[in-house]
């Protein structure tokens, strides 16, 4: 069974669009212990069966997702056997269109497996051109995204406790782009060095995620839940992971995020809350 972690943006910044359309940006990203889980098995038939269960598999397009995207570019670059077929059952424990990543984190997982983690730099932008410029997040724990094409690994990772709430709107990454007018300035220094707990948090308590603003313009539940988690007993910060909709606040340990869970599930019962750790 493979594990299929989801991610986190602690902040972002969109900085100017790229010729190729895309916008240039920096975050700080870590993987998280939510994860999907996948099952991989040859059989023989002539097309692949690709199945998805669990809480959030009603919101997937069954004929083009990232595992078929996947077998597809495999099988073009003659990484893996065209005649051989496959079942492969995902287990969707991670909220989709919510800026946790689990398609691209489904992708990369089924890559990983069937490459054997033996992934050259070669393969990695053509898995990041077909895939999604956030494909390369997924082979760090901890990682400082300094711009699309250069994401630099933590030299000391920390541990965070997270309590997210999934309000049930499903973003759009492209209409939210599309609705960036203004552009933030890059950080001159690299994050992955910083060495202490206490000054990265200072600087993540700082920072914003500029899709956020956004998002709240259209979703107005965005910012009350976010203010309302700002608040919370030893909430070190809150804020929105990508381009939304999932919302998180930052505590200094397990209970203290439960605490909080239980607060806001009186003010939001029909949300989804899920109580996460980085790894």
């Amino acid at each position: 069974m493979i594990e299929s972690y989801s991610k986190i943006n602690l902040f972002l910044k969109i900085l100017k669009k790229k010729n190729n359309g895309l916008h240039n940006l920096q975050s700080s990203v870590m993987l998280l212990d939510l994860y999907d889980l996948i099952s991989v098995k040859i059989i023989k038939k002539k097309q692949d069966e690709i199945k998805f269960i669990g809480r959030f598999k009603k919101k997937i397009n069954y004929k083009s997702n990232s595992i078929t995207k996947s077998l597809y570019i495999l099988r073009k670059n003659r990484l893996i056997s065209k005649k051989k077929k496959y079942k492969i059952i995902i287990n969707k424990k991670i909220p989709v269109f919510a800026g946790l990543g689990g398609g691209t984190s489904n992708a990369a997982s089924l890559i990983k497996y069937f490459l054997k983690n033996n992934i050259n730099e070669r393969l990695m932008k053509i898995f990041e051109a077909e895939i999604g410029s956030d494909f390369r997040l997924f082979f760090y724990r901890h990682s400082f995204q300094k711009n699309l094409k250069k994401i630099i690994k933590f030299k000391k990772r920390y541990t965070f406790n997270f309590m997210l709430i999934y309000p049930n709107i499903n973003c759009s990454t492209k209409k939210v782009y599309s609705k960036v007018k203004k552009f933030s300035l890059p950080l001159k220094n690299d994050l992955s060095k910083i060495r202490s707990k206490r000054k990265y948090l200072q600087f993540l308590q700082s920072e914003i995620n500029d899709l956020q603003s956004i998002v709240e313009k259209k979703y107005p539940k965005i910012k009350k839940i976010l203010n309302l988690l700002k608040i919370q007993k030893n909430c070190l910060f809150s804020r929105m992971t990508g381009s939304g909709s999932v919302c998180f606040g930052v505590f200094p340990n397990k209970n203290s995020a439960k605490l909080s869970m239980r607060a806001l599930k009186k003010k939001f019962p029909d949300y989804c809350y899920i109580i996460a750790k980085s790894i």
